[in-house]
């Protein structure tokens, strides 16, 4: 894997095709309170592309443009909350959308750990470092470590998602599947709007 990165935004003409895996780097898990730091991309082609803002724009037309592409599918793991930050501080819609995560909780009913390290082990035989992942992403500059972790959560998903796809089909959950990653963007604007906690299904 190898990356470039970016500053506020990708270059004018940038293109990229095929499905993206997309990931994110914030101050915290909170993305009404947590800025977005970085948005990480690729397209399974060994390479990733890293935009870091500063904080202060996030006009971003060319990485807006390239994610307004419906006919590319954007592959996240935990999509809800990846969603729900760029829809905060882009203001952008992203669809449509697949979510390793919950492919992962329909098909591996058998385990309670469905981490990005857990199921590229299991189904990919890799290990990754997550040592990175609470390092300080706000920085000014980002060091080899933060951007060679972040071009890693991004190189496996295209993969994994052909393994889950296999699972899901075995199980007969692929329909289920998608109904819930087209729900994602409602999901995300629920938690945007003060319901992250409360399930508005539930009886009580």
């Amino acid at each position: 894997m190898t990356y470039t990165l970016y500053k506020n935004d990708l270059p004018a003409g940038f293109e990229l095709s095929g499905d993206l895996a997309i990931d994110t780097e914030t101050m915290g898990l909170n993305p009404l309170r947590d800025r977005l730091c970085l948005i990480q991309i690729s397209n399974g082609d060994g390479k990733a592309h890293l935009v870091a803002f500063d904080g202060k724009d996030y006009s971003a037309p060319n990485l807006k443009k390239l994610m307004a592409n419906s006919n590319s599918t954007k592959i996240f793991h935990f999509a809800r909350f990846d969603v729900a930050v760029m829809k905060h501080y882009l203001n952008i819609d992203v669809a449509p959308i697949y979510c390793t995560k919950i492919a992962s909780k329909l098909v591996r009913t058998y385990t309670d750990r469905h981490g990005l390290k857990d199921i590229c082990r299991e189904l990919l035989s890799v290990e990754i470092s997550k040592y990175q992942q609470s390092s300080d992403w706000g920085s000014a500059e980002l060091t080899p470590e933060q951007c060679h972790y972040a071009a890693s959560d991004v190189f496996y998903l295209h993969r994994l998602r052909e393994k889950l796809d296999v699972m899901l089909k075995r199980t007969g959950r692929a329909n289920i599947a998608k109904e819930c990653f087209d729900f994602l963007p409602t999901r995300a604007a629920l938690d945007l709007s003060g319901w992250a906690e409360t399930d508005i299904f539930a009886h009580s």
